[in-house]
Order: C-alpha cells, then sequence, then structure tokens
C-alpha cells in the first residue's frame, strides 16, 4: 500500500511500529520522529526477536501504561535479518496488529547518500559495487515492500520534508508537539541561565517580597499569584509575551527544532518569576505545545526574612 493522506488522528497511533526499508532512505531520522512522538524506540533489531521485544514491552507495562513500541528492523542484520514476514505473521497471531513503515528512495539517490556518507552498504560483500548492494537489498525487502501500509519515497525529501510527512501519518495535528518546550524559572542573583533559548526578565514588575504576608511564600502559592498576575503591568506585558511566542514558537516548529527552553527570570527566582512561567506554560499547552514547566532556583531562594542582611532590591528573592 502507497502511502496515504488519510492520518490518523493522534488518539488513534498505533501502539506497535516496525520501521524498515532501503538502507539510506531515512531509517534514523524517522526512529527520532518516533522518539518525538513517544515511542520506546528499538534500533537495528533481529526479526527473530521483534515478538520477544513486543512481549517484554507488554510485561512492562502490567499495572500501569503501556508504552507505544517502534522497531528498525532491516538488512543491516545480515544473516540476523531473517524472515521479518514470518515475524510479523507471529504478531498477528499473538493479536498484535503490528503497522509497517517502508522507506525507500530511488537507486540514484541512494548511491549519492552513501557517497556522500563515506560509509559501506551493509550488503556491499568484499569487490561489490554500491549499486550492487542495493539491487541485492531491493530483492529481499520486495516482498514487505508489497506488504507494508506506508511506503514513503524520500528521493526528494530533505529531513525536515520526512520528519513533517511521518507526523502527518501517525500524530495529525501534533506537529507542534514534536517540540519539547521547558519553560523554567530562575533568580538573576543565582546566575544567569546558559541553556535558555529564550530570556525573559521579569524583574520590572512590582516584587512580592516587600508585602510581609507574601515575603514566605512562592510564585506557586494563590496570594502571589494574584499578586503577580492581576496587575495592570502584568496584564499587557502577557499581552506582548504572548503575541511574540505566537510569532517565534511557529518558526522553531518550522526549522524543526526539536528542543526548546525558554528562561524567566527575576531576582530570586522565588514569587515573580515561578508565577509567569506557569502562565507561560499554560498558554503554551493550550496551544497545543508538549510543555514541562520547573522552577530552578525556588530551592535556593530565601524564603525567612531574617536570611537576607542585605534589604536591597538585588538580594532580595523574587
Amino acid at each position: 500500500m502507497t502511502e496515504t493522506d488519510n492520518a490518523m488522528c493522534a488518539d488513534n497511533m498505533p501502539d506497535t511500529v516496525v520501521v524498515t526499508g532501503m538502507s539510506g532512505a531515512g531509517r534514523t531520522e524517522a526512529m527520532h520522529v518516533f522518539e518525538d512522538m513517544g515511542y520506546f524506540c528499538v534500533d537495528n533489531i533481529p526479526s527473530s526477536l521483534i515478538v520477544d521485544m513486543v512481549e517484554l514491552n507488554g510485561r512492562a507495562g502490567e499495572g500501569g501504561e503501556r508504552k507505544k513500541l517502534a522497531m528498525v528492523c532491516d538488512a543491516r542484520n545480515g544473516e540476523y535479518f531473517g524472515s521479518l514476514m514470518d515475524a510479523l505473521a507471529a504478531l498477528r497471531d499473538e493479536g498484535v496488529d503490528a503497522t509497517v513503515v517502508f522507506l525507500d528512495a530511488d537507486d540514484g539517490k541512494l548511491v549519492s547518500r552513501y557517497k556522500s556518507s563515506r560509509r559501506r552498504h551493509p550488503l556491499c560483500v568484499e569487490g561489490a559495487t554500491i549499486a550492487q548492494g542495493i539491487q541485492r537489498e531491493r530483492t529481499m525487502l520486495m516482498d514487505i515492500r508489497d506488504a507494508a501500509d506506508y511506503v514513503v519515497d524520500t528521493t526528494d525529501m530533505m529531513p525536515q520534508e520526512l520528519r513533517n510527512r511521518l507526523r502527518s501519518i501517525f500524530d495529525s495535528g501534533g506537529e507542534r508537539k514534536g517540540l519539547a518546550v521547558t519553560v523554567y524559572s530562575f533568580g538573576f542573583k543565582h546566575g544567569a541561565p546558559a541553556d535558555a533559548d529564550l530570556v525573559i526578565d521579569v524583574r520590572f514588575l512590582p516584587n512580592p517580597y516587600y508585602n510581609p504576608d507574601l515575603r514566605d511564600l512562592t510564585g506557586l502559592d494563590a496570594p502571589v499569584r494574584d499578586f503577580v498576575m492581576f496587575r495592570d503591568e502584568t496584564i499587557e506585558f502577557k499581552k506582548r509575551w504572548h503575541a511574540l511566542l505566537d510569532v517565534v514558537m511557529p518558526g522553531y516548529v518550522s526549522e524543526g527544532k526539536q528542543q526548546l527552553a525558554i528562561g524567566v527570570g527575576c531576582t530570586g527566582g522565588q514569587h515573580r518569576s515561578v508565577a509567569l512561567a506557569e502562565s507561560t506554560g499554560d498558554y503554551l499547552k493550550s496551544k497545543g505545545y508538549r510543555v514541562s514547566v520547573a522552577h530552578r532556583d525556588l530551592s535556593l531562594a530565601k524564603r525567612k526574612s531574617a536570611d537576607i542582611d542585605d534589604e536591597s532590591p538585588d538580594v532580595h528573592a523574587g
């Protein structure tokens, strides 16, 4: 079956996927896509171990949520490749309906890719050319190509196009979830972040530290959160901040960025940055991104006013 435009919705993503196809057609890139979609991925697995791997995954999920499983099985296994068709039949006998993805490209493109990578084709025996190795592989994989659920021709694809194509098949509407976003709060007095792609400084907002009732609380507490979030300054800031995110986030997705870190900083990483990191995470989640929120310096923030000797704003937790 050739690839169709009928994409599966995210809730119906198959539990088990077998990726195979021609060497040089993009299997490694495909594994990265499935990892981003939350699959447990196994590369270069012998066909004789596929059933065992599925059973092992099932036992690991007993009493909890079983992980979705993606496995690459191809000619690199050499004599261990065996009969992938027999392994798929064995899975069906076990009640497992595995989805097979076959990646292909025309011979000229495969030869070109191997020449540029300077790697040896797995079926190039001594004295054989790359083209001869490719022909041996085509013969070996002919039956599985005919039986595949999806055949994806990567001849004219860039890596990002392959990622988008696989997501369109297996995770309709999930392109944004392919970008793992971490939003974290921090305090500038504990050091500026070294790993953030975007940094926003919210020290211009009024500091809850100066309210004795809020000083020992954090941005995770409702009184502090309300103090920060319901101010006119914050409401106006959020409009502009969200507008900026609406511009840059789709750009990161289209460029194929896999991980993005956003740092939200105040003075001590206790009040303002914590509240706004949580708010930023909620906003991005509402837009369909896969987001985690962390608070880098919350454990370092000084909760008791007696712990702070210097009364200047630069050393107060914020």
